[in-house]
């Protein structure tokens, strides 16, 4: 199948021939879509389809080169282990960043919330969707190479559906479907290799994240703390799907940790969840991994800390063992999942170079820590990126927050807090340019919340186990003027440097820096890709693509040329905070929903 390939005349002309191809594709006879599940590219009667030449010549993705990935390509999510979503190429830049087009765009054929990262080897790209989709493309035109589609198993539980990308190892795209099931493809055909059960998906476990490839191993974790599971990272073997180890986010009795929670038995349905892929630091062989709140929701049903969940964990990919930690909110009751993984990036504190960790978390604190030589995590400085009225103070050692009570909800107890539910900055990534040497955030400030817990409910495998009730009319601070931001932080200095505020929309775009001095990100409800200037935040180019864009931006080289790629597609969690926005001021937007993909360049 050959995608629709236009170059932007006006915006209506964009969206008719977007719309029209959508139509046709989602107009196709079921017999048709049947036929295809389960399987990569074949030919009539099964038989094995010719390789495309490009991918006969599809160069294997070595250990080697994803500690130092080529400039030209992106072959992970976040473009290198470190997470900092930066790319070195400087083609496209601030002086001709203006000057950008379309070169081809195609749709998914899928509805619903896409955020995966596009993956591009030397040509050749990868990307997933929702529903259990892995498609191939040439990088350049946009030519489909083969559509992999799994069928969702008869039963199962699987609350967020969405995937945030695959991963690319040997000859092989490894896939994590939303159902609990890790799948290995083969690289040419899109055929599965091998397929293996990671959990249970009737009793609530499912996956959204992109698999990690390090030290040889394949990571994945589980989502599901909603429903009561216990949060778990394991890692596989490439070559034959079989589990090396699993290191749970719940200690169970007598492991450490395990003083932190009740003599009962909640900690068997404790959560923890793992949402966001883990960064990696091969001189240590340690991952990063973001965890998420307890289960249930309200702290006062499992007195004490609670470790590990709403932590970064540092994890001995060797073995899996837990080497650190730092836990953000004890006890957390404001479902606050510290979904995303840390960024590795060595800053500047009082003279001294500090081999450093930055998160910009969910409870709408930036946090800098010093993850030392791979063990023990230690805490730097923390404060407020968007307005929040939950933590008084922090340790000035330990960063542990002193906790208001009034704003602490619990069961029977409704409380008001900033930032609601969904957070300061949920999962979409920031980026960090060592040029400029700032991150850059995708932040949604004055969208607060307000929860009471349930006072009885009980567990039953699959069914909602976080034990509250939403509600009451949304909450904001005095005096907003704007809900979602792009904010640039020093992270030698610890100073905010700028900002650029939306007034009536959320912002859950992914961030990409480049060596051309720009910030490159979605995220709003006017459906934009928008680059920035990364030293001053000026906007210097944006295009309307058919949905709004929440999955980051990669960029690469073909031919010498630089592209700019990005899936759009509007849904889950984003729109539920548009909705909110909508319910407090007037003249907000609705989103399109729809995936497609979108690839730029210059003329």
């Amino acid at each position: 199948m050959r995608p629709s390939l236009f170059k932007r005349t006006t915006t209506g002309g964009t969206a008719i021939a977007l719309s029209l191809s959508v139509g046709l594709l989602l107009t196709q006879s079921p017999s048709r879509a049947q036929q295809q599940e389960g399987r990569g590219r074949g030919g009539r009667g099964g038989a094995p389809a010719p390789v495309p030449e490009l991918l006969q010549h599809y160069s294997p993705v070595t250990a080697e080169r994803l500690k130092t990935p080529e400039d030209n390509n992106w072959l992970m999510i976040r473009g290198t282990y470190n997470g900092w979503g930066y790319s070195p190429l400087n083609q496209i830049n601030t002086t001709n960043v203006s000057k950008l087009h379309l070169v081809w765009s195609t749709i998914t054929g899928e509805s619903r919330v896409h955020e995966a990262a596009p993956l591009v080897n030397n040509g050749a790209m990868f990307i997933s969707t929702p529903t259990g989709q892995v498609m191939a493309l040439d990088a350049k035109t946009g030519d489909i190479f083969w559509r992999y589609r799994k069928p969702r198993p008869e039963g199962a539980v699987v609350l967020h559906d969405v995937s945030r990308g695959v991963a690319l190892y040997g000859d092989k795209v490894y896939y994590a479907a939303g159902e609990a099931e890790l799948v290995a493809l083969d690289v040419k055909t899109g055929r599965p290799v091998w397929t293996t059960t990671v959990a249970d998906t009737k009793a609530g476990y499912y996956i959204t994240l992109a698999p990690l490839i390090a030290d040889g191993k394949v990571m994945v974790g589980c989502s599901g703390g909603e429903t009561g599971i216990r949060g778990f990272i394991a890692a596989y073997d490439p070559d034959t799907g079989k589990e090396l180890w699993r290191t749970y986010t719940v200690p169970k009795p007598g492991d450490p940790g395990s003083e932190t929670w009740p003599k009962g038995d909640e900690w068997t349905h404790g959560g923890g969840s793992i949402w966001v892929t883990g960064n990696y630091d091969p001189a240590t062989n340690t991952a990063y991994w973001g965890t998420g709140n307890g289960g249930p929701w309200m702290g006062d049903k499992r007195p004490g800390d609670n470790l590990y969940t709403s932590s970064t964990v540092a994890l001995d990919v060797a073995t899996g063992a837990i080497k650190g930690y730092f836990q953000y909110a004890p006890n957390e009751s404001w479902d606050w999942d510290e979904v995303s993984p840390p960024l590795l990036i060595d800053y500047q504190r009082n003279g001294r170079t500090i081999n450093g960790l930055v998160d910009v978390a969910r409870d709408g604190y930036l946090w800098f820590l010093d993850r030392g030589n791979g063990g023990p995590i230690k805490f730097v400085e923390g404060k407020p990126f968007v307005y929040q009225n939950v933590f008084r103070s922090l340790d000035p050692v330990t960063g542990r927050p002193d906790v208001d009570p009034e704003h602490k909800p619990g069961t029977g107890k409704r409380a008001n807090f900033c930032p609601g539910t969904a957070g300061g900055k949920n999962w979409p990534p920031i980026a960090y340019s060592p040029q400029t040497r700032m991150i850059y955030v995708p932040a949604n400030a004055n969208v607060c919340g307000s929860i009471i817990g349930q006072e009885n409910f009980t567990y039953t495998a699959g069914r909602g186990y976080a034990g509250v009730n939403m509600g009451g009319p949304p909450v904001q601070p005095p005096a907003t003027d704007h809900f979602g931001e792009v904010q640039a932080w020093n992270v030698d200095t610890g100073e905010k440097v700028w900002t650029h505020n939306f007034e009536k929309s959320p912002n859950w775009g992914g961030m990409l820096a480049t060596a051309g001095g720009l910030v490159i990100s979605g995220g709003t409800n006017d459906r934009m890709v928008r680059a920035f200037d990364a030293k001053s935040g000026k906007v210097l180019w944006e295009f309307p693509t058919s949905s709004g864009v929440e999955a980051p931006v990669t960029t690469f080289v073909v031919d010498g040329k630089q592209y700019i790629a990005v899936l759009s597609g509007w849904g889950g969690d984003a729109n539920g905070m548009n909705g909110t926005i909508q319910r407090l001021v007037s003249g907000v937007r609705s989103v399109p929903e729809g995936g497609s993909l979108w690839v730029f360049a210059l003329e």
